[in-house]
């Protein structure tokens, strides 16, 4: 007998019900950020680069092959107004807590309400969620736009007469595109294969929205890889070059690694496994998102937790088996749409036992939700004093160079040029590796211009034009300790 993929609708009274649960989580959620993660937290080295495209006065850093102009795009109707780190901040923690309300409640017409606030609440409540929930990086976002796009997918494949899931559809996969191309491609392929699959799908105007959103994203990047790389095949295997070459890499020991509380970034990922039992969450989730689809199955309504566990799947598979690096932050896409899958497991479970021992299973699950997000919160405890410590170097660093008279117009090279030359104010600048955008005659052209400041890392030698520039130490730093500056002979501007 085969079971019919159209998932069907949930009852009038509970598709159009009270919708205070999910406001009440994106509410926590913002203020989980507002309370635990803004506070003394500066920009990181990537939200450097995003934020500095579209801020007035600061000079734009090198923009590398893979990134896109979607997060600086995010970021513009705040940035054209103010460069304060703070009102950045608080602007991306009530996109991003009204983002999940939205993309949660696309799925309250697929799913029961319990069913969507628990998953809501199982994505948010991770650490990693609500570290990049004010965070300037492209990822978090994605994971709203993946979590509104598979809904609006299963919406308007099971009724025709849906117009704004058609529409939804578009801009949730165009906003993807726009973020990360990769990402909405890899996120797409399981919407377009079921469209081709199940014969109930099988309508061309579903697959055509699904190319018109991935056209209309992707178009400025691949405009962008005409103008500057020479193509697309181009740009992607500069990308590939970048990012260390795409191919068969097995990485989910080095995701386990990130699990409690970072790096932000492993690479190479050689730091030893510690905190093990942070990572039960993550081993637990595919096993029981199998068991939410096969419960879903048995129902009879598969869809509305197949797909957007084979689309998390799919959306991880770069992450996991193509890269030889990781981040924790590389995976929420695929943790918001296994959330959902997760959770109809969980409720499902405990609605199924005997109705004398229902008090008893809803009180477990109840407190291995607690539990859960109790020891998110820990690690993102510790998760955020370290991103403040890292990002707090850098103000550090500019404020002494300001100490140093160092004022715009000014360059900084080295290796924590990008991060540093925003907090300064100053044109970053790299002669060597992915992000080489300059040359030693063009740097001694500027140094008799305008300061320039070498950023050299401990026991390491300044390169041969600054050696005999002056040497300052940088005190104060709590992660970069041992860091020097040298600075190229000239006059200090007198202070503003």
């Amino acid at each position: 007998m085969l079971i019919r993929p159209r998932p069907r609708p949930i009852r009038a009274g509970v598709a159009a019900g009270n919708l205070l649960p999910l406001a009440g989580l994106a509410l926590a959620f913002a203020l989980t950020q507002l309370l635990f993660v803004i506070p003394g937290l500066n920009l990181s080295w990537d939200e450097s680069v995003y934020a500095s495209q579209v801020t007035p006065h600061i000079p734009s850093a090198y923009f590398s092959a893979p990134r896109a102009r979607g997060v600086p795009i995010l970021l513009a109707p705040l940035t054209l107004l103010t460069s304060s780190t703070l009102a950045l901040r608080l602007y991306l923690a009530t996109l991003s807590a009204t983002g999940l309300f939205f993309a949660l409640r696309v799925w309250r017409r697929l799913l029961p309400l319990p069913v969507v606030t628990l998953a809501g609440l199982l994505f948010s409540g991770l650490w990693i969620t609500q570290l990049y929930g004010p965070q300037a990086m492209p990822n978090l976002w994605v994971a709203l736009c993946a979590l509104t796009a598979v809904g609006c997918f299963l919406r308007a494949a099971g009724d025709r007469g849906d117009r704004r899931a058609l529409v939804g559809l578009c801009l949730a996969l165009a906003a993807a595109a726009l973020l990360r191309p990769s990402d909405a491609v890899w996120l797409s392929l399981p919407m377009a294969t079921a469209g081709l699959v199940v014969r109930r799908w099988r309508r061309p105007g579903l697959l055509a929205v699904l190319v018109a959103g991935l056209t209309l994203g992707g178009a400025p990047w691949i405009v962008e890889a005409y103008l500057s790389y020479g193509g697309v095949a181009a740009r992607l295997h500069r990308s590939s070059a970048i990012e260390g070459g795409i191919g068969w890499h097995l990485a989910i020991g080095d995701q386990l690694r990130t699990l409690a509380g970072g790096p932000e970034l492993c690479r190479p990922c050689s730091v030893p496994w510690r905190h093990r039992t942070s990572a039960i969450w993550w081993l637990a989730t595919p096993p029981l998102a199998a068991a939410g689809a096969l419960l879903a199955a048995r129902a009879r309504r598969p869809a509305t937790t197949l797909l957007p566990a084979v689309c998390g799947a799919s959306v991880a598979v770069p992450y996991l088996l193509l890269i030889d690096y990781a981040a924790p932050r590389f995976l929420l896409p695929a943790y918001a749409l296994l959330s959902l899958p997760v959770a109809h497991a969980v409720t499902t479970a405990a609605r199924s036992v005997r109705p004398r021992l229902r008090p008893a299973a809803t009180t477990l699950v109840t407190a291995l939700v607690v539990l859960q997000l109790v020891s998110q919160h820990l690690i993102l405890d510790r998760a955020v004093h370290t991103v403040a410590d890292v990002t707090g170097d850098y103000a550090r660093i500019a404020a002494d160079l300001r100490r140093h008279g160092v004022r715009p117009p000014c360059l900084i090279t080295g290796r924590l040029a990008t991060p540093v030359g925003y907090q300064a104010r100053c044109t970053s600048g790299q002669i060597t590796g992915h992000n080489r955008n300059t040359t030693v005659s063009e740097i001694l052209t500027t140094a008799r211009q305008e300061p320039v400041v070498v950023l050299v890392k401990p026991h390491h030698k300044p390169p041969g034009y600054a050696r005999h520039w002056n040497s300052h130490r940088l005190p104060g730093l709590l992660i970069h300790r041992g860091y020097r500056v040298y600075l190229s002979p000239f006059k200090p501007q007198a202070e503003k």
